[in-house]
């Protein structure tokens, strides 16, 4: 069975290497720093007996994500595991500049060439984790939480989907445009139309949504509105064809456009920007759909939106009800530093660092069945 996060009592269960697709290489050392690999044989031939403690932390205020998927792959490609002593935070806890987040004691050439890709996977999932908590915490800045869609597919190679949308549900997005975004916690990817179904039908909306339906008819109907930059227009059209079976449109305008709304009310414009998905134009749709009835649709808008522009947003009470985000969640800007701070129990550390002793981590057990193949 396959095996995916869950809640349990209020916390997320630890995952194991039996979700993770690692590459087999990294025994080899493959995507080790060579440093790493040659201080690995120095040790091994001249100082095997020395045991290390390993600690791990960033300089920032965080949401940590990542400590799973590095426990698991110390239990798969560390030399001997079960001899390692591990001690780590969770996925999902606030951390606070330099605290400790996971440390590991063994012998040095049982897992230290290891260390920077712990770094890595610590850093990546963590930063987006992070992204994603700051987003959702932006969209309930009115006093409403928003649902947040996390729509990272075009933004990064398709081989981190799975960990990012990992990380973005650890941070609080409520759904993923992809399978692959979800396959470590067990539901599917979200998502209704994209601009290319529209073109198909030669820019006619209401008949691609008429189309979507008849192929996807327990879906909740939601329209893609902007194709023709002309989101009002449009809006009201699929609006009076489905009525009440429209659940919502969503609006995704270039930042290089202006909607026709607004050039066919010019006088409106000189105090704002036009341009994309700006507040005044989600005002006017929600008054014009409200105006013939349509209070039920709801109101999704995409398309370069950021921690800072939803908390705008917000801050202004647009009648938004659902941020899809995409690029902003993927910017790595936590990284994480591995020291070595005792060896066989007694300080030592480079100048500026010491073990931290932290009470929150928690001693991870080996099991038999979490090695390695």
């Amino acid at each position: 069975m396959k095996e995916i996060a869950r809640k349990l009592n209020g916390e997320i269960s630890r995952l194991t290497n039996k979700t993770f697709k690692f590459d087999k290489r990294v025994s080899e050392g493959w995507f080790s720093a060579v440093y790493f690999l040659k201080t690995r044989d120095i040790v091994a031939d001249q100082l095997p007996e020395h045991k290390v403690t390993m600690q791990f932390f960033q300089k920032g205020t965080a949401v940590l994500c990542g400590t799973d998927e590095a426990i698991a792959l110390i239990h798969t490609f560390a030399e001997n595991p079960e001899e390692l002593e591990i001690h780590s935070l969770k996925d999902g806890d606030k951390i606070s500049p330099y605290e400790t987040v996971l440390t590991i004691t063994g012998p040095y050439q049982l897992f230290g060439f290891l260390e920077g890709i712990i770094d890595g996977i610590l850093a990546r999932r963590t930063s987006v984790a992070s992204n994603v908590y700051n987003v959702v915490k932006a969209a309930r800045s009115s006093g409403r939480q928003k649902p947040i869609i996390f729509m990272g597919d075009r933004d990064d190679h398709f081989t981190q989907q799975s960990g990012d949308g990992y990380a973005a549900f650890i941070g609080g997005s409520t759904a993923q445009a992809t399978h692959a975004m979800n396959e470590w916690w067990g539901k599917e990817g979200m998502g209704t139309m994209p601009h290319a179904l529209i073109q198909m039908f030669k820019g006619d909306v209401v008949a691609a949504t008429k189309a979507y339906q008849k192929q996807f008819p327990n879906d909740q109907l939601m329209a893609l509105v902007d194709y023709n930059n002309d989101v009002i227009t449009d809006s009201l059209k699929v609006a009076r064809e489905f009525g009440d079976e429209l659940k919502g449109v969503r609006v995704d305008t270039s930042q290089n456009l202006v909607d026709k709304y607004f050039l066919r009310n010019q006088h409106l414009m000189g105090t704002f920007d036009p341009r994309g998905v700006n507040p005044e134009l989600i005002f006017a749709l929600r008054r014009s759909l409200d105006k013939e009835g349509y209070r039920h649709v709801k109101i999704v808008v995409s398309g370069g939106f950021t921690k800072e522009r939803i908390r705008a947003f917000e801050e202004k009470k647009v009648p938004v009800d659902m941020y899809g985000v995409g690029g902003s969640l993927l910017k790595i800007g936590i990284g994480f530093t591995g020291d070595n701070v005792l060896i066989n129990g007694e300080p030592e550390a480079k100048e500026g660092r010491r073990y931290k002793v932290n009470p929150r981590l928690e001693y991870v057990q080996f099991h038999k069945e979490d090695e390695g193949e």
